[in-house]
């Protein structure tokens, strides 16, 4: 190592990184480093004087530190001297500050890293950095203060004697020019106050006015560091242990900062309110950021305690005069009190406190109210300061109810007890709001209304009436109608983020309320402008609620909308001549209110928005751009401005969204207007636009600053940097209460009128200038380039020049968000017109400015200009300018003199190299080298430098990209230097270089992921999760992301390594912990999709493996449940009380644990946990089946007890199921009643090993139901009803309880359910839409159709047990009414089916569980619930004989259903439900679904009727066939087919039932049978099958296609293919056995369907599969067993062979010739595959042989071949081939066809019995062989048998001699195997029992050969003494007269 050091820089950057790296982790032992120590330390201390960068000096510091603090110390005193020394050097000179730098860094890094151990050197080193201290530049002030600071961390309390200097010398340094500077002095000052008591006691006033001063003219750094510093002293000012101060001292100076600022505090409180100055906005931000820090130090339990005075406080400072003397200030100010409390409350306080916190919000509230009323009410005029107090009240009720509605919105259904309790009175509180004098206050409380009804659903019809009824009430106040205006509307706009909507019947009340305020708005004067504008505001609310809700209200609103403008020209005219300023002012307020609507209608309805309604539409807004305001104004006063300019607003808002052609004719004048608005022509006052930055590119935020948007502060930081985007108030636009908020913010904020107006006008002229016709272009192009190059193409040479030239001026702007504008406009105007020439242009202009300029301003707008082009024209169009940009900008980016043209050149460098892709692969190296170099020698402090290399470095990695992984020295030099490039960036101090670094490290990751060190990143992510910054939070959570999904287990490791040295992370939890918790304190949308994504992949990769340890993780989260339902204090009935045990058993979450957090889980959270845990479930059941068997998973356990199996924690499954199914938060409700299902339907079938016949769900019933109960309430919403049912029906279905007293426990529930779906329509109040009553109906319909299916499935299984079917006795009762409910959906589905064309016939009145109005809603609660239904009404259907047993008329409700199912679209209302879905099943449609529609299909055709109606109408089967065929083409699972089989089986057997019933009936004689059967039977004479009419070709098509998706080899057009290999025979998949076998048997039964000529059409296609078929599946199988298709193929070729057809003559030759080419098929010359079963194919054969006639199968050619394959057969070496073709011959040869017969005993018959002569030679040694003789010897009886008596001797001299040769010798016998005593036996029996069959012939033959008689008598000797002497052994045995029950277990004989 010492010799790297000695080869020059470039190695020692990486050296010293590699060093600390090193030493952080200690990998080399003391020993090592002591032996090469002191050369070690003279080299490092040599190299503090080469003029070290920042990061080598920092890097130099620490590896000294730590060189010293592992190995000796003896000579540190002389090192700290060196250093000293070169801190006293008078040397100022710029060339020796980097030697000074680096020396008193390295005095910081001994003294942090050893501290005490240097002994009392420390006052010298401190004096000597304070005396250095006052004579430094900025650079070396901020050194020597990070310096300081690292002193006074290392020595703690020791350093006390040098504290107060230490202060002194620092606290001046607070106010100094340099902001980082300022940054170290206030990170030097909080490290000091640690220990110097004086700072938070004695000094405690001045430490506050220095921190105000500090923050005047600040940045955002200095913001966070001063205000960390002012929080955390005055929350130690407060500390128990030397408490000095009192709270309302420490609140009392802050305040005076809020107020006051930095001007001091000693001034008399009078002049304080004499106004003067306004507070700066940097310390209004500023002390706002230290008094989050200060609760934040002081922690969530102090602010529980003393939240009363704390939320008093800060309302105190927004109703103070000096934070509300303007608007604009009163709106900042009210901004930074919300920011405080939303950040203490929302983040601080866990749910239980927050609620509290509301309580006292709402006093707060309700004092201040009493406090106006009183004003209001004082009538005297006593109370002179009573309109102040007024005023300033309305900013405390805007600051306390926006933090109300934050917290109850936060909050969401766990804040019902704050509306329960009566003593609260939150809603009366806030309602009382609505009458304040205050339109701000009244909207706030409007606002906070909708997030009253936002969290808590049911209350927001409840609040709609009751603000009805008080507008109805208070028509006569104008506060009044205001008030409750409001917050109708802002209830109206929280609609739609309530799923289950508001009843239809309040859009007409509100329609009606509207109406009448519209009407008699002008009967009294005083309320004619509130309720103008109360009645429009309604109205536009009304829109936000839909097309179907507003489509009944359209024609009013079109006419209400035209009589508020004038009709005509003459009327326009006519009116501007009457009227005074205040009806002008009305008329200008009820004009805008219609706008506004019309614009609303325009955004929410665009289904409405047909040709005639924009038509209609036109006429007034026509009106309104020809209104001339101007001279309205002129006449009546400059008051009317506001409401004129309102006009505009909204003229300008709906112009936008209306298509651009529907007012082409007014374009000139409209431009004419648009331009004087965003040109100030009419008003001169000093007005902005906001957009201009949302037009620049995001990633130019690091040049103008808006990466502020992206921090915790963002919401207050804006009022800093960009002003007219921050204050932003409800005040400003009252309709925006109703409209959806942006995203990202928690309120809508609309900005002041006039910079709305403006902002309008700007996006407006985007949306009108690419619609002007090119020669008027020119004229306006001029005057806005920067929008419309969105949307533009450019014209003429003159319009380019023009904009051109405007945006070239722009480019040399001072102000920077302007040059940014500009560059984007460059680079789009580029884009857009294309044109090489164009381009070139652009950049030769950027690079002669670069070359001459020599200003900041202009050689960063044109640096940037360059970025610009590359990024929107891409590298192939900008690459001949590649190479002057790069050398130009690397040029730039090295001009130290401006840190600013740095910046600039950098980002438009990183803009470069990212557009030019592969082709800046040149540039690579010399941009790296600069990029490391500047990253070694810019001062950290220049944060925006540092950016801009991070973003180039990571643009630079994107480029090389996967070469990365490669080993050449090039892309080694290239990728080490990334990696140093990305260490340094990691060691800065801004957040900002941070978050790069960690990007760019991901990037290199994911390139080249094993040079990427894990264990040194991980813990590194690990810390920033905890930083104070969002964006580096950001950036580690997106690294950890990308990070666990390829290596979680790692990344879990590391990150537990690191929990041993960091205090925040539980060893426990670990970094999964870190994350959960998270989630309960981020409220960034992004970072905490990237936490459930990362905690995602974690738990995908590791939960199988670490069960018991996420599992652990889910129920520490979700106990946070439990703890709410353990203070709950509900009353329980009876019911409850039998169960408490049960419920009780939940509430007990196991040990405690002290490290828990102090804010329990938040609802949200714990909604993720439940989710997590059924992702656990799943995992488990993709990993292993033994998750779900106890038996198995208990021996897995005892073999492996570290091994970890799902159903081992099944108790902790259902806990936590039960603890979320019984929350508070409805969303966490619903994901426990999934979590509930989840484990219902997983763990059913598992059983209970110590209790046999029993699961082991059983033990908990009673927890189920106690889980589902609550869910049945009648206050309970109608979606957690609905999932519900749906874990009842599961439950019950589930076969898991089988006692009837326990099923009714959930049973009940489903009655009550069922009570309520009985009783209809308005029954009772009706809180949700209609919608959500349809869903909760049908989901009670769905769950009682599931039981019923479940139920019949159990009794149909019964008949064949002595079991007790159950479950039907509870479902008897209700089945008249469930029958009645079930068919009036089913009919409401069907007609909701219908197309669009048809909706006329729809009834009017809705349907049974419909309203007309929610009929779109509606079709998706229907499609969800339909095909269970239908299930169970065809099996009730089928049970009760189609309503027949119910009293019902079956044909009726026959036809009916079946139309309901099958008849076409257009002749039935009741069309197709099962025919309509199966034809076009969505692909998302579950799988369970499809296979209800099926087995309803099924079930039905299985009834008699049902199957008798479809065969009598042809044209339907045929159509249901067709159906099934395109489900198959687009449903792949094999119950699918299966399913579809077992359909058209039954289809096809109802059609032979049918035609068999046709035949018989139709007459006796044979004439009428044939001609009736001519009439029937398809094809008829000719034999044609007509597509489209057939039922048989319907059924070929659908089964053909099944054959060849199992059996693709059947498909002659694949085998004749060229391509095509042939494949032998395999074994088929189970499925597929028996979807081929079910195919086949409906094959060979279709032409029985067909006329003799229509049987001949298909029975070559017929015949031709199953005999393919029987080819490919005949397999030999190691157990002798016939797969399923084969057997069916057999079974087919027998039921057509022996079909009468083969007896028609018309077709008697051509039946002839089918069943010849059939059995032609399997001649020897078709070679046999190696796997292929000889006997399938032999059975073949003889099945053809034996039932088709002489005439058919005796052609010679056949015979011959036949004959072959029984010879290749007899030849078989197998024996189980030998004896199953014995058996087939035997067959044949005894067929009663002698002509067939004959030939094959004669071919056949002198093999067989030279096959069994042979036998004597070679006996039998296997059981197999001793059958196959036996086989041989029975076909050789048989023959003799056949034969005539005369041939009788000759046959039996053939038989006789051969059985007597299987006779073995006395001797021979016993020493024989069993096979050969077998044969022996066998053969012995067979001669005794021919000899009497024919003793004639038997004892001719035995006499013609004396030998054969000898060995026969010897045999039967032998045999009766062996049968003697068996008789006497059971003889001598004792007789017994019965068996002994028990028997000994020793025999004593």
């Amino acid at each position: 190592m010492c010799s790297l050091i000695e080869r020059g820089k470039g190695l020692r950057v990486i050296f010293w990184w590699c060093l600390s790296k090193l030493s952080r982790k200690t990998l080399f032992e003391q020993v090592d480093v002591k032996e090469k120590q002191k050369k070690l330390v003279e080299q490092l201390t040599g190299l503090i004087s080469s003029n070290p960068g920042p990061p080598t000096r920092k890097l130099l510091a620490k590896n000294l530190a730590t060189l010293y603090s592992i190995g000796d110390t003896f000579t540190v005193f002389q090192t700290l001297d060196k250093c000293n020394d070169i801190i006293k050097n008078k040397d100022d000179t710029p060339a020796y500050l980097p030697t000074k730098l680096a020396a008193v860094a390295c005095v910081g890094a001994f003294y942090e890293r050893m501290g005490r151990m240097l002994g009392s050197s420390f006052p010298e080193t401190i004096n000597n950095l304070l005396k250095a201290l006052k004579n430094a530049e900025s650079q070396g002030r901020g050194e020597i203060l990070l310096s300081l600071q690292k002193v006074l961390s290392g020595l703690g309390g020791a350093a006390a004697s040098c504290h107060r200097d230490i202060y002194k010398n620092a606290r001046s340094l607070l106010t100094d020019r340099s902001m980082a500077v300022r940054c170290a002095v206030a990170k030097c000052l909080l490290e000091l106050q640690n220990e110097a008591v004086f700072m938070w006691t004695t000094e405690l006033e001045n430490v506050a006015t220095l921190c105000f001063k500090a923050l005047e003219g600040s940045t955002y750094g200095v913001r966070v560091a001063v205000s960390n510093l002012l929080g955390t002293v005055m929350a130690t000012a407060l500390m128990p242990k030397q408490a000095r101060a009192t709270l309302e001292e420490v609140l009392e100076l802050m305040a005076t900062g809020f107020l006051r600022g930095g001007s001091g505090f000693l001034k008399s409180g009078g002049e304080m309110l004499k106004g003067g100055g306004s507070v700066s906005r940097e310390v209004r931000v500023g002390v706002t950021q230290a008094y989050v820090v200060f609760v934040t130090t002081l922690g969530g339990q102090w602010l529980e305690r003393n939240f009363a005075t704390f939320l008093s406080h800060v309302l105190e400072l927004v109703a103070h005069p000096r934070a509300t003397q303007t608007h604009v200030e009163a709106v900042y100010s009210r901004r930074c009190v919300s920011f405080a409390l939303r950040a203490t409350l929302g983040g601080l306080l866990g749910e239980k406190a927050q609620i509290a916190a509301a309580k006292e919000i709402c006093q707060a509230i309700s004092k201040q109210m009493r406090a106006v009323e009183a004003v209001v009410s004082d009538s005297s005029g006593e109370n002179k300061g009573g309109a102040a107090d007024v005023s300033a009240s309305q900013h405390v009720m805007v600051c306390a109810l926006k933090e109300l509605g934050s917290l109850v919105q936060s909050l969401s259904a766990t804040a019902s007890p704050l509306i329960q309790e009566p003593s609260i009175g939150l809603l009366e509180t806030v309602t009382s709001v609505l009458l304040h004098p205050s339109m701000a206050a009244r909207l706030a409380a409007a606002w906070c209304l909708r997030c009253v009804a936002v969290a808590l659903p049911y209350q927001l019809t409840p609040l709609l009436d009751r603000c009805a009824e008080r507008i109805n009430t208070l028509k006569s106040s104008p506060e009044a109608v205001s008030g409750y205006s409001f917050a109708m509307a802002a209830l109206l706009g929280g609609v739609h983020q309530c799923p289950l909507g508001i009843p239809h019947s309040k859009g007409k009340m509100v329609v009606s309320i509207a109406e009448d305020l519209l009407r008699s708005a002008a009967q009294n004067s005083r309320l004619s402008l509130h309720r103008t504008q109360a009645g429009w505001l309604l109205l536009g609310a009304l829109m936000t609620l839909g097309s179907s809700l507003v489509r009944y209200h359209l024609p009013k609103m079109l006419l209400l909308w035209r009589n508020v403008f004038p009709r005509s020209q003459k009327e326009l005219e006519a009116e501007k001549a009457r009227g005074d300023s205040f009806t002008w002012q009305v008329t200008l307020e009820g004009r805008a209110g219609a706008l506004c609507a019309m614009r609303s209608f325009v955004a929410h309805c665009p289904e409405l928005l047909t040709e005639d309604v924009i038509r209609r539409l036109m006429t007034p807004i026509e009106c309104a751009m020809t209104m001339i305001i101007p001279a309205v104004i002129k006449v009546h006063g400059a008051h009317l401005k506001a409401s004129a300019a309102m006009v505009r607003l909204r003229l300008y808002d709906i112009l936008a969204l209306l298509p651009p052609k529907t007012y082409e004719g007014s374009f000139s004048a409209l431009l004419r207007e648009l331009v004087a608005e965003f040109t100030l022509t009419d008003n001169s006052a000093n007005t902005t636009t906001s957009l201009l930055r949302s037009l620049c590119h995001y990633d130019d935020s690091v040049l103008m600053g808006s990466w502020l948007q992206e921090t915790d502060h963002k919401s207050i930081e804006d009022q800093v940097t960009f002003l007219c985007s921050s204050s932003g108030a409800l005040e400003h636009d009252p309709s925006s209460i109703y409209l959806r908020v942006p995203v990202g913010e928690a309120i809508p904020g609309p900005l002041p009128l006039g910079v709305s107006v403006i902002d309008a006008s700007v996006a407006l002229f985007g949306v009108v200038f690419p619609h002007v016709s090119f020669k008027h272009r020119l004229n306006w192009a001029v005057f806005m380039v920067c929008h419309f190059f969105h949307c533009l193409t450019l014209g003429p040479e003159e319009v380019r020049k023009s904009a051109l030239a405007l945006v070239m001026g722009a480019l040399d702007n001072p102000n920077p968000i302007l040059r940014c504008a500009a560059g984007e406009a460059l680079g789009r105007m580029a884009q857009v017109v294309g044109e090489a020439t164009f381009i070139a242009s652009m950049a030769q202009h950027s690079f002669d400015k670069l070359k001459s300029a020599r200003d900041v301003v202009s050689r960063t707008g044109h640096s940037l200009a360059l970025g610009c082009l590359h990024r929107y024209v891409g590298g192939i169009g900008s690459g001949q300018h590649l190479k002057t940009s790069v050398s130009i900008l690397l040029a730039l980016a090295q001009d130290g003199t401006s840190h600013e043209v740095q910046t600039w050149a950098l980002h438009s460098l990183a803009l470069i190299v990212d557009s030019s892709g592969p082709m800046y692969r040149g540039y690579v190296e010399p941009t790296l080298s600069l990029v490391l170099t500047l990253l070694l020698t810019v001062p950290p402090s220049h944060t925006e430098v540092h950016q801009c290399l991070g973003r180039c470095l990571g643009a630079l990695i994107t480029t090389v990209g996967p070469e990365l992984q490669g080993n050449s020295a090039t892309i080694s030099t290239i990728r080490s230097s990334c990696l140093v490039g990305c260490a340094i960036m990691q060691d800065h101090s801004d957040s900002l270089v941070q978050a790069a670094a960690i990007s760019c490290l991901q990037q290199l990751h994911m390139f080249a992921p094993r040079h990427v060190n894990l264990s040194s990143l991980v813990p590194c992510l690990c810390v920033h999760l905890c930083s104070s910054h969002l964006l580096l939070r950001r950036a580690a959570v997106a690294c950890l992301r990308q990070l666990a999904q390829r290596e979680a287990a790692e990344v879990c490791a590391y990150a537990m390594i690191c929990s041993h040295f960091d205090l925040k992370m539980n060893p426990r939890t670990g970094l999964e912990g870190v994350l959960f918790g998270m989630l309960d304190r981020e409220t960034d949308r992004k970072l905490c999709s990237d936490i459930h994504d990362t905690l995602g992949h974690m738990l995908s990769s590791l939960a199988v493996e670490k069960l018991s340890h996420w599992l652990k993780l889910c129920k520490d989260v979700l106990a946070a449940s439990a703890m709410a339902f353990e203070v709950e204090k509900e009353e329980e009935d009876s019911e409850k009380k039998d169960e408490m045990d049960d419920d009780i058993m939940f509430t007990g979450l196991g040990e405690d644990d002290k490290s828990k957090p102090s804010v329990a889980p938040r609802w949200v959270t714990r909604v993720f946990a439940a989710d997590c845990l059924c992702r656990i479930i799943h995992l488990c059941e993709n990993a292993d089946k033994t998750h779900f068997d106890l038996a198995a998973a208990r021996t897995a356990k005892a073999k492996n007890p570290k091994g970890d199996l799902l159903v081992l924690h099944l108790s902790d499954l259902i806990r936590m199921a039960f603890m979320a199914a019984t929350d508070h938060s409805n969303q966490l409700r619903m994901a426990g009643l999934q979590a509930l299902e989840d484990i219902i339907k997983k763990f059913a079938s598992v059983p209970e090993p110590e209790f046999p016949g029993h699961v082991i769900l059983e033990q908990y019933q009673a927890n189920v139901g106690a889980a589902l109960r609550p869910a049945f309430s009648p206050d309970t919403p109608s979606d957690i009803t609905a999932k519900a049912c749906q874990v009842c029906s599961a439950w019950i279905g589930s076969g898991v309880v089988s006692d009837l007293n326990d099923l009714r426990r959930v049973h009940n529930l489903l009655v009550s359910s069922l009570d309520k779906v009985q009783a209809g329509r308005g029954s009772s109040s009706q809180l949700y839409s209609e919608s959500a009553t349809t869903m909760e109906k049908l989901a009670v319909l769905k769950a009682w159709a599931e039981v019923y299916v479940v139920a019949m499935k159990i009794k149909k299984e019964a008949e064949s047990r002595p079991a007790r079917p159950v479950l039907i006795m509870l479902v008897q009762p209700e089945l008249p009414s469930l029958s009645r409910l079930w068919l009036a959906a089913l009919r409401d589905y069907a007609l909701l089916t219908l197309p669009p064309e048809f909706a006329s016939q729809l009834p009017p009145e809705g349907g049974a569980f419909y309203t007309p109005e929610t009929i779109d809603t509606a079709r998706l609660h229907y499609r969800n619930s339909w095909a269970p239904v239908l299930h169970a009404v065809a099996l009730w259907l089928s049970n009760t004989d189609f309503g027949a047993s119910e009293g019902g008329r079956p044909d009726s409700v026959l036809v009916l259903f079946l139309a309901m199912y099958c008849e076409s679209l257009l002749s039935s209302c009741f069309s197709g439900i099962s025919i309509e879905f199966l034809c076009f099943p969505r692909p998302e449609e579950p799988i369970e679904r499809v296979m209800s529609c099926l087995q309803a299909l099924c079930t039905l055709l299985e009834s008699p009727r049902a199957r008798k109606h479809i065969a009598e109408d042809q044209l339907l089967a045929v159509e249901l066939l067709n159906v099934l065929h395109r489900l198959l083409l687009t449903r792949d699972p094999p119950s699918v087919q299966l399913q579809v089989t077992a359909v058209v089986q039954e289809t096809i057997r109802s059609a032979h039932d049918h035609l068999d019933q046709l035949r018989s009936s139709k007459g006796v004689e044979d004439g009428g049978e044939k001609e009736s059967a001519c009439v029937v039977e398809e094809g008829g004479d000719t034999g044609e099958l007509q597509p489209g009419k057939s039922l048989v070709f319907a059924a070929m098509e659908l089964l053909v296609f099944l054959l060849v998706r199992h059996l693709p080899q059947v498909n002659t057009k694949a085998s004749d293919s060229p391509s095509h290999l042939p494949t032998k025979p395999q074994q088929l998949p189970e499925h597929s056995n028996r979807l081929v076998a079910v195919t086949v048997s409906i094959l060979a039964e279709l032409p029985a369907l067909c006329s003799p000529a229509g049987s001949m059409t298909i029975l070559p296609t017929v015949l031709f599969l199953i005999c393919g078929v029987l080819k490919e599946t005949a397999v030999k199988t190691p157990e002798g067993s016939v797969p399923l298709p084969v057997s069916a193929a057999l079974q087919g070729i027998k039921t057509i062979i022996t079909s009468p057809l083969g007896r028609v003559e018309k077709t008697q030759q051509q039946w002839t010739s089918l069943v010849r080419s059939s059995l032609a098929s399997y001649h020897p010359e078709a070679q046999l595959l190696p796997n292929m079963d000889v006997v399938s194919m032999l059975t073949a054969i003889t099945l053809f042989l034996v039932s088709a006639s002489a005439e058919l199968v005796g052609v010679t050619a056949l015979q011959k071949g036949c004959m072959e394959r029984f010879r290749n057969a007899l030849n078989s070496s197998d024996p189980w081939v030998q004896a199953r073709c014995y058996q087939l011959l035997l067959s044949v040869f005894q067929h009663s066809s002698r002509a067939l017969s004959t030939p094959y005993i004669h071919a056949l018959a002198p093999l067989l019995v030279e096959k069994l002569k042979g036998v004597e030679r070679a006996r039998p040694g296997t059981p197999a062989e001793l059958q196959a003789v036996q086989e041989g010897v029975k076909v050789l009886e048989g023959l003799v048998a056949l034969g005539e008596e005369q041939n009788r001797v000759q046959l039996l001299a053939l038989l006789v001699p051969t059985l007597i040769s299987y006779l073995l010798d006395e001797n021979a016998f016993s020493t024989a195997p069993p096979s050969s005593k077998g044969l022996h036996d066998f053969a012995l029996q067979n001669l005794m029992r021919i000899g009497p069959l024919y003793p004639a012939a038997f004892k001719t033959v035995m006499g013609a050969a004396p030998e054969l008689k000898t060995r026969l008598e010897t045999a039967i000797r032998a045999n009766q003494a062996s049968n003697k002497a068996k008789a006497a052994a059971r003889q001598a045995q004792p007789t017994v007269q019965a068996t002994p029950t028990i028997k000994l277990k020793t025999s004593f004989f």
